[in-house]
């Protein structure tokens, strides 16, 4: 189960992070034609940021009491 979280919590961060510091989500969002919610992307994309630190932070703490 903990190494299951970690992954989760790795593999959303980095997702995050990509869609937070390059322009990957404007560009999709653009090629949609949905360029007006990207406006509202930041209200979205920073606190799952900070969601998917905070799981990778438990896991890892997790995962440290355990061994």
């Amino acid at each position: 189960m903990s190494d299951r979280l970690l992954k989760l919590g790795i593999f959303g961060t980095v997702i995050a992070a990509l869609c937070c510091f390059t322009p990957i989500l404007a560009v999709l969002f653009g090629i949609m034609g949905l360029s007006a919610v990207v406006g509202y992307l930041d209200y979205v994309l920073l606190p799952a940021l900070a969601v998917f630190a905070l799981i990778t932070i438990y896991a890892l703490i997790r995962r440290a009491r355990i061994t």
